[in-house]
């Protein structure tokens, strides 16, 4: 009997045919998904990788030399100038965002908690700015700030300056105050979508046990509510490093970012592979400070239950 066991093979279940597999509920998923997929490859991968290839490449004038090189990630991590524009951009990113955030925060929550039937009228006059051209925003502030702008008429009216003051204009400050502007509607969107998801009777509960408004929202709302305002976060930190239109505008000397010199490097500089290997190091930089920010962000959150 055991010999006769030996000479056979042990049983093993059939495999699914290709075919069978072809008409299962996984492979339509996969039918419906792989068109987006491919098209968002396409769209947001390749341009990556380009970049990243030419970041290792070396240029002369019109001469494109594709030998692989890191000479261009050495002035990118490694040149006074490019890191001090590196660290200015990241600071105006991280504190645009966190004011951004601060300032949507309340609009968001008086809208989803007091807004009653007039909801989509709060939504309708956010959006209001959005009919504008992004340019002409920022064109409407460097006529509010400059030396004959609005407000240094306003402080000379109400006797508080002898003289237009130029400090207003051309510096970091205004390329803050620009920036928050341009991007506060963008972060109320987000945390009122996550504030409606607020399920009303646990914040109740919270009260019936004893906890106050400032107590209920620090465990209750703001923990439920931390997936729209990372979404917002997120939303207003990574394009703005990227800005360049507005330290143009608004910035001067001082305001300048790494995306103004990241766009010279494409154009009158005629140096592309040094403004990918400036893309690619801006890019790896925003991402760490990102994610930084969320951890720190849930951590504080934790911090208050």
């Amino acid at each position: 009997m055991t010999a006769a066991l030996e000479g056979t093979t042990p049983y093993r279940a059939p495999r699914a045919a290709p075919a069978s597999f072809l008409k299962s509920e996984e492979a339509k998923g996969y039918t419906l998904i792989a068109p987006p997929f491919l098209y968002a490859l396409a769209l947001l991968g390749l341009p990556i990788v380009v970049v990243i290839a030419h970041s290792f490449w070396s240029q002369t004038y019109l001469t494109v030399d594709t030998t692989l090189t890191l000479d261009n990630y050495r002035q990118a991590l490694f040149e006074p100038i490019y890191q001090d524009l590196l660290l200015r951009s990241l600071f105006i990113s991280l504190t645009v965002s966190v004011t951004t955030v601060c300032l949507a925060y309340p609009v968001a929550y008086f809208i989803s908690f007091h807004g009653g039937r007039h909801k989509g009228l709060w939504l309708f006059v956010i959006t209001i700015p959005f009919w504008t051209s992004y340019l002409l925003r920022v064109m409407s502030w460097k006529v509010i700030l400059g030396y004959s702008g609005v407000l240094n008429s306003a402080l000379m009216g109400l006797g508080i300056t002898d003289e237009p003051s130029s400090a207003l204009l051309y510096n970091s400050t205004a390329v803050l105050i620009t920036l928050t502007h341009a991007w506060v509607a963008f972060a109320i969107l987000p945390i009122f979508v996550s504030l409606e998801k607020v399920d009303r009777t646990l914040i109740e509960a919270a009260t019936d046990l004893g906890d106050g408004p400032v107590r209920s929202f620090l465990r209750v709302t703001l923990p439920l509510s931390l997936p729209g305002v990372i979404a917002a976060l997120l939303i207003v930190m990574i394009p703005t490093v990227g800005d360049y239109v507005t330290p143009k505008m608004v910035g001067g000397t001082d305001g300048v970012m790494i995306a103004n010199a990241i766009q010279a490097q494409f154009g009158r500089a005629m140096n592309k592979p040094l403004g990918a290997a400036l893309s690619v190091t801006t890019m790896l930089a925003v991402t760490a400070m990102a994610f930084v920010s969320v951890m720190s962000l849930r951590a504080l959150v934790r911090a208050f239950r």
